[in-house]
């Protein structure tokens, strides 16, 4: 799905197998945010395809968290000159969990190229702001882009719904604070880890206010 020039947005619509959506980005640097589980990443690389474009043709993969079914991916790209970037706190936690999760992520043989902080992040000619966001998980982030208005969620917060606090990592009190604190951006396109996108400044308004009135309760 194209959002805007240069935006592309891959749902996973199976209702029958959990996976991430993935993000692209393709400017100056071509970007993909969280590539999903490995045996399911036929979508990214056909919706790749569409564009005329590979894997290999990736600079940059960022993961907002380390859950498999967001970065298992990755081993799509061993060999390539992406580089894979995730927060500190997150990668920390992720090793902590690496025997429980077996072979899922890769991790005999992986480790990030980057490791991200809060802050600005500039990728080739676009200009992010990295929101640590804890509470689905300790080290997940949100990528805000204020350019354009564009504001990646991972599983912070949905199209009416919020991540889940009952896995490891998790905190209700920690995913509140973070989603007050994504709620006061300036938002038109809420791309989420899950689900639908959200359009519209108004429909993103709307969507933080249904989460913090209903959601909110439950955390």
């Amino acid at each position: 799905m194209n959002v805007f020039n240069g935006l592309h947005f891959f749902p996973w619509e199976n209702p029958t197998a959990n996976n991430c959506n993935t993000i692209f980005i393709d400017g100056h640097t071509r970007i993909l945010i969280d590539p999903g589980h490995d045996h399911l990443f036929g979508h990214v690389r056909d919706g790749l395809l569409d564009l005329g474009l590979a894997p290999a043709d990736m600079d940059l993969v960022l993961i907002t968290h380390g859950h498999p079914d967001h970065m298992e991916g990755i081993k799509s790209f061993s060999g390539t000159k992406a580089q894979v970037a995730m927060h500190s706190v997150e990668w920390d936690f992720v090793k902590r969990l690496a025997p429980h999760y077996g072979n899922a992520i890769g991790m005999q043989d992986f480790e990030p190229h980057i490791l991200l902080g809060e802050g600005d992040l500039k990728v080739g000619d676009i200009n992010f702001q990295v929101l640590h966001s804890p509470g689905h998980s300790p080290g997940s982030v949100c990528l805000y882009w204020p350019e354009e208005k564009v504001l990646i969620t991972g599983d912070v917060v949905f199209n009416q719904g919020i991540g889940r606090t009952d896995l490891p990592g998790g905190s209700g009190e920690q995913l509140k604070e973070s989603i007050e604190r994504i709620a006061a951006l300036d938002v038109a396109f809420l791309l989420p880890g899950h689900g639908d996108m959200v359009s519209g400044e108004d429909q993103v308004r709307a969507n933080f206010k249904i989460i913090k009135e209903y959601w909110f309760n439950f955390i």
